[in-house]
């Protein structure tokens, strides 16, 4: 090793010297994990593929082809951000030097956060790498050095608990106690005495001296109520006295003290919901939903995965004491899983890789191994009403997946890899798209035309899909005795409700005949339609145009139409008999506000300005 590569190693941790066209000379490092597991950096490899393996984006190419100095930060699919720097030497080679950088946080110079990121940061390791969790810390940094009530909101396993820790370990009563209680793990019996204490002989059991409630523990610090719906009703009403008042009596006594406390509550439950079931005190749930946070689930964080998965790797190898690295593809596999227990499960995985590996480098087989990959439920045959060329078709369906898969991952390399296609082929084809959408001739109106026809296919594929669930000869059974009471009104509307709740996006989904004079009568709906069965439904032209194309055999999409009951967008599709009769047409109504945010979200995806 010459003078010059041993003072380069002291500052970087991989050395790669490739010729003008890319192709790896000589590799060299001080033993960085990181490198140990991407094969392509070896003598022979290309550098286009080296950082294709290890990083989410690859400047390679652009680089050589400006032929000039460059450094720039990386994020590597294993986790941690690295340093790039660049440079050529003579007969045209290049030196690549890689350096990590050990932060849990964002690289702050790139203008990724403002003077509250930089200034507060949590002591301990809390890994922040996505744009949802850094909005989520902001939030976090303005309520940590307040009194106001916090109510951290989003699915078992997202990191609640953490979040409040962070919160208090930034705040100015970092000093005071950090007072846990998980409200559903306490008998009902005993939750109250536990929250706020007790007197001498309150109750057969109690100590002679009392004891302090949780509450009072707290004092000066932060009281984190986890899963905090499964209070009992009548322990609501004396939460919400303290909350209102800032004092607490301890059962079995008439006295009350004052306390100084910051209270963070969570659930993964809907307050909202259980409130209008009387389960929960509206006046508490307002109480509560002072500074409401909301914690993504990890399938919304795809690009945090590497990183946690990283930190929880270094954790386990200090704790059991191993050297396990993560190949590039087993890092991938992790990112396209659905994690439904989400971080939790993540590091449960991590460990038990870890522990259970047996060889230094977990590959995409071991992964396989332990987690429960399912294929998808075959989708029910949609009918084709008209016919449209083949390759139309194909292309349609083609440019819907690849904008799900990529909103979804926000990468063409995972993109690629859930598809199924190599990734050339996704950036070829991905590009083809955007080249579609974003052709510079294209006028405002041509733009916002084909951004709202994108939508279109998306709600025409539901109507009809919906249409093919739909047995027609319970829509005949149900013409035939329109009473809403009978059996097959019953079982109509309650598959109508399990659909539009499924979505989550449709305003209303609906049934609709025509009489022999072209009036359109409700049949059947879900149990939220505001029409009764019967009723006869005069709107606008526009909408009642699409729905008689719909009983020629034509699914459609309305435009934005107003009637009595808002403005809406609705998707039109036949139910067909076994003999191909159209015997009734299904709706699904979507608001104007969904529409427009639909519009907005993809003018973001595709950076297209309108």
């Amino acid at each position: 090793m010459d003078h010059s590569t041993s003072a380069l190693l002291s500052i970087y941790d991989q050395l790669i010297v490739t010729d003008k066209n890319g192709t790896i000379l000589k590799s060299t490092g001080t033993g960085n994990a990181l490198f140990h597991t991407v094969k392509s950096a070896n003598v022979g490899g290309s550098i286009k593929d080296f950082e294709q393996d290890l990083f989410s984006t690859s400047f390679a190419e652009e680089i050589m082809g400006k032929n000039e100095k460059r450094s720039l930060m990386q994020s590597s699919w294993q986790g941690p951000e690295l340093l790039m720097t660049a440079y050529p030497i003579e007969s045209g080679a290049w030196v690549w030097a890689y350096k990590e950088i050990k932060d849990s946080f964002p690289d702050t110079s790139r203008g990724q956060s403002g003077p509250l990121l930089e200034s507060k940061k949590p002591s301990f390791p809390f890994v922040i790498r996505s744009k949802p969790m850094l909005d989520v810390l902001h939030k976090m940094q303005m309520v940590c050095d307040v009194r106001a009530t916090v109510l951290l909101l989003g699915e078992s396993g997202v990191g609640k608990e953490i979040a409040a820790r962070a919160i208090h370990n930034m705040g100015n009563r970092s000093d005071g106690p950090f007072i846990p209680v998980n409200c559903g793990a306490i008998p009902e019996n005993l939750i109250e005495s536990e929250l706020f204490g007790y007197v001498e002989g309150a109750f057969t059991s109690a100590r002679k001296e009392g004891a302090k409630g949780k509450f009072t523990l707290a004092h000066k610090g932060i009281l984190f109520l986890d899963e905090v719906g499964e209070l009992p009703l009548n322990v609501q009403v004396k939460l919400l006295r303290v909350l209102q008042e800032r004092v607490v009596t301890p059962v079995g006594s008439t006295t009350s003290h004052p306390v100084d406390i910051q209270v963070i509550a969570a659930t993964n439950k809907s307050l909202e919901k259980m409130v209008k079931k009387g389960e929960f005190r509206e006046d508490l749930y307002y109480r509560l939903h002072v500074v409401p946070i909301h914690l993504p689930p990890l399938r919304n964080r795809v690009d945090e995965i590497p990183h946690l998965v990283q930190f929880f790797l270094q954790k386990y190898n200090t704790l059991y004491n191993r050297k396990v690295a993560f190949t590039p593809d087993a890092i991938d596999m992790l990112c396209i899983y659905q994690w439904p227990g989400n971080v939790r499960e993540l590091e449960n995985t991590v460990e038990r890789l870890v522990i259970t590996s047996g060889i230094p480098e977990v590959d995409v087989t071991l992964v396989k191994e332990v987690l429960p990959f399912k294929g998808p439920n075959p989708p029910s045959l949609p009918v084709i009403d008209f016919l449209m060329p083949l390759q139309e078709a194909v292309d349609l369906v083609e440019e819907q997946l690849i904008n799900m898969a990529m909103e979804q991952y926000k990468s063409l390399k995972l993109a690629a890899k859930v598809l199924e296609v190599s990734q050339p082929t996704m950036s070829r084809k991905y590009k083809k798209l955007r080249n579609k959408i974003e052709e510079a001739s294209f006028s405002p109106v041509d733009k916002r035309a084909i951004l709202e026809e994108q939508i279109n296919q998306r709600l025409r594929s539901v109507a009809v899909v919906t249409a093919a669930i739909i047995p027609a000869e319970e829509v005949i059974s149900l013409q035939k005795n329109m009473n809403r009471q009978t059996s097959y009104s019953q079982k109509l509307k309650q598959k109508l409700t399990m659909i539009q709740e499924k979505e989550g996006v449709i305003e209303w989904v609906f049934i609709f005949i025509m009489t022999e004079d072209g009036r359109l009568i409700h049949l059947v709906a879900d149990k939220g339609f505001v029409i009764e069965p019967g009723e006869e439904y005069m709107g606008p032209p526009e909408m009642v145009n699409v729905a008689y194309q719909a009983f020629n055999g034509k699914a459609g999409v309305t435009p934005i139409y107003e009637d009595r009951y808002g403005e809406w967008k609705t998707s039109f599709a036949p139910i067909i008999d076994d003999d191909g009769n159209i015997v009734a047409i299904v709706g699904c109504d979507y608001s104007k506000a969904y529409f427009n945010s639909e519009m907005q979200r993809l003018r973001k995806q595709l950076n297209i300005h309108v």
